[in-house]
């Protein structure tokens, strides 16, 4: 996979309550907290902030501004990493349990609330692992939202976003042409191979390892034109972690189903 630039990331600390130490996330609640957004004062707002708006509304204003006053070679991005719901760990590329089904069904409708009620950016790009039940998880959660005409739901299957890899037959994936067929809306990288290739029967990745494929993954996808500044992962719980890892986020695991947003400063290496 050719790539044109390399970037360095940073966690912007400050906007969402998963950033701060006193969080604890194995309790934490991410739908009854309007998915962590604190309730603040932006620096430029003053007196009178928000006229009306909601706290989202006021934070995407946020996000432009740091981006417009932002110098060459430096933006900013704000992704949500989904991690996929319950599935069965003991077949290879297994599909998601009820319980699964029924995780991203309410995450759904809350999203449908947030779009409604709280004014929550949409995403403006989707990117999705390529196991089943990451696949599910993503077309459960987002198909049938009410999206901007010039945000639609067209998910990107990125290889590299697959959990740790290797030993556990529950993240070998099924064939390239399996899936194109079972998920005929999203589109699939040409350099996906039929089978799988990344597996190994003997070798599971180490956190260095995956850190380096996470790395390789955000330079591919910040690295392209048009990503825009709003951007929705789906993957899995050791590859979020990871992700969160290269981002300088504080560790921070997802329960089952479980979303988590990052407000990061994205420097393209050299300028």
């Amino acid at each position: 996979m050719s790539q044109q630039h390399t970037f360095t990331y940073r966690t912007i600390t400050g906007y969402f309550l998963q950033d701060e130490l006193s969080t604890v996330a194995e309790s934490f609640d991410f739908i009854s907290k309007n998915f962590g957004l604190l309730e603040k004062n932006y620096q430029t707002e003053g007196v009178h902030p928000g006229e009306g708006k909601t706290q989202w509304q006021r934070f995407e204003q946020e996000v432009a501004r740091l981006n417009h006053e932002a110098p060459s070679g430096t933006f900013y991005k704000r992704y949500w990493a989904a991690q996929e719901g319950d599935s069965t760990s003991t077949w290879v590329d297994p599909h998601l349990t009820d319980t699964g089904i029924q995780q991203a069904k309410t995450v759904h409708a809350f999203w449908t609330h947030q779009f409604a009620v709280a004014k929550t950016p949409a995403p403006e790009k989707y990117y999705c692992s390529p196991l089943y039940r990451c696949l599910e998880t993503a077309n459960l959660t987002f198909t049938g939202l009410d999206l901007p005409a010039d945000r639609p739901y067209k998910p990107v299957v990125k290889e590299l976003l697959r959990e740790a890899n290797g030993i556990h037959t529950c993240d070998r994936r099924s064939p390239k042409s399996t899936l194109q067929h079972a998920f005929p809306n999203f589109i699939f990288e040409p350099s996906m191979t039929e089978q799988d290739e990344l597996w190994s029967a003997t070798q599971r990745e180490t956190n260095e390892e995956l850190d380096t494929r996470m790395k390789m993954l955000l330079d591919d996808v910040f690295g392209q034109d048009g990503v825009g500044k709003f951007i929705s992962l789906t993957s899995h719980s050791g590859a979020i972690c990871s992700l969160l890892r290269v981002l300088g986020h504080r560790e921070f695991r997802l329960v089952t189903g479980g979303v988590i947003p990052v407000l990061v400063e994205v420097v393209r290496d050299g300028g």
